[in-house]
């Protein structure tokens, strides 16, 4: 049976996730639609800087962030003098770890998404005088919505899963930054297999859910453009 603390770091972590997929969601689209059209030379050093969390040690990444944003790091001297105190071993600053370990998840779906998109569509708005900002919503944005759906899933189920990070700058504070992936840890540490065991079948079956979802809209979406493909051959059949 799960235990009070246990559903303490239950609802964290999924008040974490949901907070870091929203914000991921809002930073990362300007980003990949940035990377989508530009030809900057940038492009190259823009993407790796992006995706350096998908190999970089998140134990590594967490002990920067914590010399960063400690009290002598120079971003946490800037958080001191605006007056919102450090950041490392608070909700924030696992919202902040967060959002950096997981920007890939949510940006590269949503680059290959736009990338996808048919300058003719992006003409033909502009042709009937959509603005800039117009087709972007109208057009982009719909267009785009297998790939926000799966950023949107992959940045939060990425999210529950951290360790690493969470653990160098958050801590194990229960009820502020102890998170499922920590109470697991501190389960086995206490030889309570048992309840380590219950958290972590729910995050097997959490993670087998979420692949599921990602591989069905990846499914629906190549069937769709198998159908989209046949019909002018089929009609040219007809034709003929």
């Amino acid at each position: 049976m799960l235990d009070s603390s246990d559903l303490s770091a239950i609802w964290l972590t999924i008040k974490l996730a949901f907070l870091v997929t929203l914000i991921l969601l809002v930073i990362g689209t300007p980003i990949a639609w940035w990377l989508a059209r530009t030809s900057s030379r940038l492009r190259g050093v823009v993407a790796a800087v992006v995706a350096l969390p998908l190999v970089l040690p998140p134990t590594v990444l967490g002990f920067y962030l914590l010399v960063a944003f400690g009290p002598q790091g120079t971003l946490g001297q800037l958080t001191q003098t605006l007056g919102l105190g450090t950041l490392p071993f608070t909700f924030w600053g696992l919202v902040v770890a967060s959002v950096i370990y997981s920007l890939p998840f949510v940006v590269q779906p949503l680059q290959n998404a736009m990338e996808s998109i048919q300058e003719e569509s992006l003409e033909a708005a502009a042709t009937l005088g959509a603005s800039p900002l117009d087709r972007f919503f109208t057009v982009v944005i719909p267009l785009s919505k297998v790939g926000y759906t799966t950023a949107a899933v992959l940045g939060f189920a990425h999210t529950i899963g951290e360790f690493g990070v969470v653990l160098m700058i958050g801590g194990n504070i229960p009820g502020e930054t102890q998170l499922i992936s920590v109470k697991i840890y501190e389960h086995v540490e206490a030889l309570n297999y048992a309840q380590a065991h219950t958290l972590s079948i729910g995050m097997l079956l959490f993670s087998f859910v979420v692949l599921l979802l990602v591989y069905s809209q990846m499914n629906g979406k190549q069937m769709n453009r198998k159908k989209m493909n046949r019909k002018p051959s089929s009609r040219n059949k007809g034709a003929l």
